[in-house]
Formats: C-alpha cells, sequence, structure tokens
C-alpha cells in the first residue's frame, strides 16, 4: 500500500477529528472577515453579531461527514435565519451552505440531497427579496437577481461535482461488498470441499479397513483352528489374508497419496520400493525356526511381493468381488438381469464400494454360514443392486444392553449414492434375513454408448460350497 493510500485510509478512519480541524480553521477565517457582503461592516455592535453568525454556520461542519444530514439541517437553519432576520442579508460565512450541500450529497441518503439542492435554489430565491425588505425599496429586487442566479449556479455545479463523487462511492462501496461477499463464499466453498473431501477419504477408509479386516480376521481364525487338522486349509487360508492384505495396502497407498502435497522436496517415499516381505518366522538371531529344538539355519532371501497400485474399479463387474467373499468362505450368488452399459466416472466405484460394504455386513451381522445372493439389474434408466441374505438379519444385535450404534457403513453407502441421485434402503426382508438395495439413474442405452457384444442376458451364478477352515 502506498503512502498515498494509507492517508486517504487514515483520513477515512478519523473523519470526525479531520472535519472538526477543517471547520475550526474555516470558522476562524469566517470570523475574522466577518461582515455583510452587501451592506459592508456596519456598526461595532452589528459586528458582534455577524461574527456570531458566522461562527454558527461553521460549527455544524464538524459533523459533516459522520451526520451529514443533521450537519446539513443546522447549517440551513443558521443562514435561513440571519437571512430573514434581515441583517446581515449575505455573509462570507455562507459559504457553509454549499460545503453542506457538498456533504450530504455525496454522504447522505439519496431524499436528503434532493432536499438540500431544492432548500438552497430556494434560499438564492430569497436573497433578492431580502436585500429588497433591507434597503426599503422594490427596486433592489433587481440590483441582487444577478447575485441571486450567480449563487444558485454555483450551487447546481457543487450539486453535480457531489453526485459524480456520489456514483464513485457508492461504485466503490459495491465493489467492496462484492469483494467481501465473494471471500465469504470463497471461504464457504473452501470449507465444503474440505467436509466433502474428508467425507469420501473416510468412506474409502471405512470400505477398506472394514472389508479387508473382517477377512482377514475370519481367515486367520479359521487357519488357526485348521492348522493340526487341516494344513492345506491352513495354506489356503494364509493365501486370502496375503491377497487381501495385499489389496487393502494398495488401497491405503492410493488414498494416502491424495494427502500428499505435490510440491514436496527431498526424498519421496513413492520412489522407494514398496515390498512385503513374505516368509517365514525368523528367531531373534534372523534363522527360520521350525519347531522346538530346530537347528538354526541360514535362511534364504525372502521373496518379496510389490503391492502395485491397481485403479480402482470403476465399472459394474462384480464377479472379482464376489470371488473374494467366496475365498473367504462365504456362499454367494451373482444374478444379472438386463443389458450392461457404460457407466459414468465414478459410478462404477460407487456400485462397487456399496456391494462391498454390504458383504461386509453380511460377513459381520448375519451370523454364521449365511446364502448370499446378489442381483445386478439393467433397467431403461438405471440400475439396481440388490444384496440379500438369510441370515439373523435385524435379530444380529438381539441381547445387546443399551442403543445400538449402526455405525457408518450404512452412511457411507447413502452419501455414495447420492453423489449420483440414488438411493439406498435396507432393513429385514420377508422371510428372514437382511436386504440392501441400491438404485442409481444411468444414461439409457442409445447414449451411454452399449458394450460391444452386449445382449439382454439373465444369468444366476450358483453358490460355491463353502469351505471350512
Amino acid at each position: 500500500m502506498s503512502w498515498y493510500d494509507r492517508t486517504v485510509r487514515w483520513f477515512d478512519d478519523h473523519r470526525f477529528a479531520v472535519d472538526a480541524v477543517l471547520a475550526a480553521g474555516f470558522g476562524l477565517f469566517a470570523v475574522a472577515t466577518a461582515t455583510d457582503v452587501f451592506l459592508g461592516a456596519g456598526p461595532w455592535a452589528d459586528r458582534g453579531a455577524i461574527m456570531v453568525w458566522s461562527a454558527a454556520l461553521c460549527v455544524p461542519l464538524a459533523w459533516r461527514r459522520t451526520r451529514p444530514v443533521g450537519s446539513a439541517v443546522a447549517v440551513y437553519a443558521v443562514a435561513l435565519s440571519h437571512l430573514l432576520a434581515g441583517y446581515p442579508v449575505l455573509l462570507v460565512g455562507d459559504v457553509a451552505v454549499l460545503v453542506a450541500l457538498y456533504a450530504v450529497t455525496v454522504h447522505g441518503p439519496t431524499w436528503s440531497h434532493r432536499v438540500a439542492i431544492a432548500s438552497t435554489l430556494v434560499g438564492c430565491l430569497l436573497l433578492p427579496v431580502a436585500l429588497a425588505v433591507r434597503a426599503g425599496s422594490p427596486t433592489a429586487v433587481l440590483d441582487g437577481l444577478p447575485f441571486a442566479v450567480f449563487c444558485g449556479m454555483s450551487a447546481l455545479v457543487v450539486w453535480a461535482f457531489a453526485l459524480v463523487r456520489r456514483s464513485r462511492r457508492v461504485t466503490l462501496d459495491a465493489l467492496r461488498d462484492r469483494a467481501r461477499r465473494l471471500e465469504i463464499e470463497r471461504d464457504q466453498q473452501a470449507r465444503i470441499a474440505t467436509a466433502a473431501e474428508r467425507a469420501r477419504i473416510a468412506r474409502e477408509m471405512h470400505d477398506i479397513v472394514a472389508h479387508s479386516l473382517s477377512i482377514v480376521v475370519a481367515q486367520a481364525d479359521g487357519g488357526r483352528y485348521a492348522a493340526t487338522s487341516d494344513p492345506d486349509a491352513a495354506v489356503r487360508a494364509l493365501g486370502v489374508v496375503s491377497e487381501t492384505g495385499r489389496a487393502a495396502l494398495a488401497d491405503m497407498r492410493r488414498l494416502l497419496g491424495v494427502l500428499r502435497a505435490d510440491d514436496d522436496e527431498g526424498t519421496d517415499l513413492d520412489d522407494a520400493p514398496r515390498t512385503l516381505a513374505v516368509g517365514r518366522p525368523r528367531s531373534a538371531a534372523g534363522a527360520l525356526t521350525t519347531g522346538p529344538g530346530a537347528t538354526p539355519a541360514r535362511p534364504a532371501a525372502p521373496a518379496s511381493v510389490t503391492a502395485p497400485l491397481a485403479p480402482q474399479p470403476d465399472d459394474a463387474d462384480l464377479e472379482p468381488l464376489v470371488a473374494q467373499a467366496r475365498d473367504a468362505g462365504m456362499r454367494v450368488s451373482l444374478v444379472r438381469v438386463g443389458t450392461p452399459r457404460l457407466l459414468p466416472p465414478g459410478a462404477g466405484l460407487t456400485l462397487h464400494r456399496i456391494c462391498q460394504e454390504a458383504l461386509t455386513n453380511v460377513r459381520k451381522h448375519a451370523g454364521p454360514d449365511p446364502r448370499v445372493t446378489v442381483v445386478l439389474r439393467w433397467a431403461e434408466r438405471d440400475v439396481e443392486l440388490e444384496v440379500s441374505d438369510d441370515g439373523r438379519g435385524a435379530a444380529a444385535d438381539d441381547g445387546v444392553a443399551g442403543p445400538v450404534d449402526p455405525g457408518y457403513g450404512l452412511l457411507g453407502m447413502r452419501e455414495r449414492a447420492t453423489v449420483f441421485g440414488g438411493s439406498v434402503t435396507a432393513g429385514p426382508r420377508p422371510g428372514g434375513g437382511w436386504r440392501v438395495r441400491f438404485t442409481m439413474p444411468v444414461p439409457p442405452a442409445s447414449h451411454a454408448g452399449d458394450r460391444p457384444g452386449a445382449a439382454p442376458v439373465a444369468t444366476a451364478q450358483p453358490a460355491e460350497p463353502r469351505t471350512e477352515v
């Protein structure tokens, strides 16, 4: 900010003090030159009255910007009073009328400057009349008429300049108000975007952690119990744990990568090799242990399995998700009805996550060995996903003391559905069990671009037998 801008701002912030000093300076000048413009100084007694009138005209100017209407009314009242009093007729201090007119036009409301210019013109017309009354001659009206016209023209010029200044002030105030509103709107949009991003990250974290860890815990418990009686089942369980953990790690890396700044300097952790050491348990010395009394041996180099950043699923292919659930020991059937179509960007991930969360809830709440059916229906203008099971359903929480916390799974599904104009309903189904239904509008087949070779299908994949581990 330049010195001129700082000076202008200081004067604007201290309006009354500045106006009071200027009014005092002008008052001293008006009192020192106190005289009647038409009739001269007059006797000393009249000169004292002239000085009082001059001072009274200048005092209200101290409030010309802080109280423009009141200041203008006071100045006009004093000027009209000494004009009607007949002596003095016109003072040097009457210039305060033009100052008050300018101030009330620039800083006052619209009606005030209109009344002020009208009052000024009326006062100019009264000048010749007051002069004629004071002189006692009707012909004095003609002598004062040119001066009245001059005063009226001066008032109109001052009023015109004040209107230009007022227009500029109104424009600047509007720009300041617009800038302030835009700043508030920008902050609000930033807060809304931050909240939306936090909600999105929370949904992704919930889906990744809840789904993956539920599979890992179930398989780890099964593998532990089957380790002595069925080693092959334990190996398969550990394989599922490894694959699920690797997929969850890749999803977590993808999600956390969004939180890193793009302009970070130094060593980027993404550049370091990311491997998962897969091997047998080691002793403190680093040797493999195969059991009690085993002889420590030099271990082979651990196998390094990378966790690639595979793209997130963004289509309606639910077979990998169903296959993963079957590998975890669930009995799941996949039914597809209608003609598959391409989905808008992000809609496929929403469909995938909602199905994933529904299967996770089945695993956690449906009870032992439920039968699950996943139905994907393609209609003319929407797609419907239904995940139902024959487990305990709403009775899963019977016997739990106190209110049951529904968690964030259903809330996350509804938030995802809302983004694409869809809806999610969840509740018990007739005959027992639980059902989650998700409906999302999609473009018609003629606009969405059907997949090549796609034909109406209504197929069902029977549930595979559950592997006990």
